[in-house]
């Protein structure tokens, strides 16, 4: 089973649809309680600091599973709150999963940034098996992510300046795009994430 985070800000259905098409095992779980969980999935709509207010009761839930090696994986602010803080919310904590912040998209480009961007690969990932250089994603965001690591960046895109589109450091994946936006080459990353989940 994968669990889908339900912290009352996220494309569920979506994504649990999605995830349904490529053959996992979708649950959406409103409670802290990744019990039979083989792999987490953190969705993401709103804003940085709401999102964690929400995210707070999970916390510890997510921490330990982590610490287990349970894959999880975070889609657009679900990948942000993955950081330490953002300048959205200078008031909130991120979790700090992969060190480093978020910041506002340049001035010189239209915020938010809506539509469908190419990937540059910067490292092998299982998660992007059959992900070409110059594929396009689907984008929806004002703010991206600055790992301090920069080893944790294994994609990026271009949009007013080069910034981390994919990220991921042990069992803790993210992606600044909508897999579940992004047709068929969207649906393979999900697809990789079932079967990662599944080995």
């Amino acid at each position: 089973m994968i669990a889908i985070v339900d912290y009352g800000m996220g494309n569920l259905f979506s994504i649990y649809n999605a995830l349904l098409k490529v053959g996992g095992d979708p649950e959406i779980k409103r409670d802290p309680d990744f019990a039979g969980a083989a792999g987490i999935i953190i969705p993401g709509v709103g804003s940085f600091g709401r999102c964690m207010e929400s995210l707070r009761r999970f916390q510890e839930a997510l921490a330990e599973r982590i610490a287990e090696g349970t894959p999880v994986l975070g889609i657009c602010i679900g990948m942000q709150v993955m950081m330490d803080e953002s300048e959205e919310s200078p008031w909130a904590r991120g979790f700090g999963w992969i060190p480093g912040r978020v910041v506002r998209l340049p001035e010189w480009v239209t915020v938010p940034q809506m539509g469908w961007n190419s990937l540059e690969l910067k490292r092998d990932l299982e998660l992007l098996d059959g992900i070409s250089p110059g594929d396009m994603f689907y984008f929806v965001h004002s703010y991206h992510c600055i790992p301090y690591d920069k080893t944790a960046v294994v994609a990026t895109t271009h949009y007013g300046v080069d910034m981390a589109a994919v990220v991921a450091e042990e069992n803790i994946y993210g992606t600044q795009f909508h897999p579940e936006k992004s047709g068929p080459k969207g649906l393979r990353i999900l697809e990789n994430f079932v079967r990662m989940v599944r080995c």
